[in-house]
């Protein structure tokens, strides 16, 4: 089993048991005991309106802001640090994936929607030895050149391996996810980066490139798709869990060594995937019990696939 999957599969905790106390039938509930001002529980999580009206952030809120955005044919979250998306969502059916629109109209773009200090700019991946990796793949949007040209958007991007990975394992993964609506009618896919710890020597040390002049990108250790799928006569869904490193990845390595519980790839991330679904076994399958999760390599090179 690849080392991956793993440490990973090692991350997934479970829940904790919760114990209910009864009062015995009768008794009549307790009166409320005020508590001393010195022994008030802190109060974890600022709203709105804490951020504006707080003491300690009288003169403003310092963040971090995670820049949320809607395009034609994804939403994302980016990351101002880093200069790397946090996820990038999408929807895909059979009817949406359909139009004509041609990837070599587009052109890739410095996102004017984030702010000039926090932008990941097309200089900082000139001769950076990465590949311009789209999150939400251009092949998902030929709907028109709008949609595509968004796709070509940096807060779209991260830097990824070329050879061996974006333009190829990474490439047939992403026409993998557009041919389960073949299987299905509604295909939900997140995508985005990870940074993960790696051992050396007694310790574990989270270790990335970074890109540009001066550094502004980081280069993600990982990557993730986490992938929802429904049938609409069904009342059931199938999710998957894929974790892959930014690496040359040989094509006989099978899909299957990539394949997590969804719950170690949320800790990873420090995301919460498809929260508005129940998990159990009625509700929720292993994509992979229900469709062969295995990647053809070449079937994605005859329709260009980014």
């Amino acid at each position: 089993m690849h080392r991956l999957v793993t440490f990973l599969a090692g991350t997934a905790i479970g829940g904790g048991v919760i114990y209910a106390l009864n009062r015995p039938a009768g008794q009549p509930a307790p009166s409320p005991v005020s508590v001393p001002a010195a022994h008030q529980p802190v109060k974890r999580s600022l709203d709105s309106e804490d951020r504006t009206t707080n003491d300690f952030l009288k003169y403003g809120y310092p963040g971090p802001v995670s820049d949320f955005m809607v395009r034609s044919r994804y939403a994302a979250s980016f990351n101002r640090a880093l200069r790397n998306p946090n996820w990038v969502a999408e929807h895909l059916t059979s009817e949406n994936l359909k139009g004509t629109a041609d990837r070599a109209s587009s052109e890739f773009a410095e996102d004017k929607d984030i702010p000039a200090p926090f932008r990941a700019l097309l200089k900082d991946y000139y001769r950076s030895g990465y590949d311009r990796g789209h999150m939400c793949p251009a092949a998902d949007a030929k709907k028109d050149s709008e949609s595509m040209n968004e796709t070509f958007l940096l807060t779209n991007i991260s830097p990824q391996v070329g050879k061996g990975f974006n333009r190829n394992y990474w490439a047939s993964l992403e026409a993998f996810v557009r041919n389960l609506t073949g299987s299905f009618d509604d295909v939900y896919c997140i995508s985005g980066p990870l940074y993960l710890p790696q051992k050396e020597g007694d310790k574990w040390f989270v270790k990335y490139e970074v890109i540009g002049n001066p550094p502004n990108v980081a280069v993600p250790t990982h990557f993730f798709k986490v992938i929802l799928a429904k049938r609409r006569n069904e009342d059931s869904f199938a999710i998957g869990a894929f974790a892959l490193p930014n690496k040359e990845i040989d094509n006989a390595t099978p899909l299957a060594e990539f394949n997590l519980p969804l719950e170690a790839v949320e800790k990873a991330a420090g995301l919460r995937f498809f929260d508005k679904i129940e998990r159990n076994a009625r509700v929720v399958s292993p994509l992979c019990s229900k469709i062969n999760c295995s990647l053809d390599h070449d079937a994605w090179k005859k329709k260009r696939g980014k």
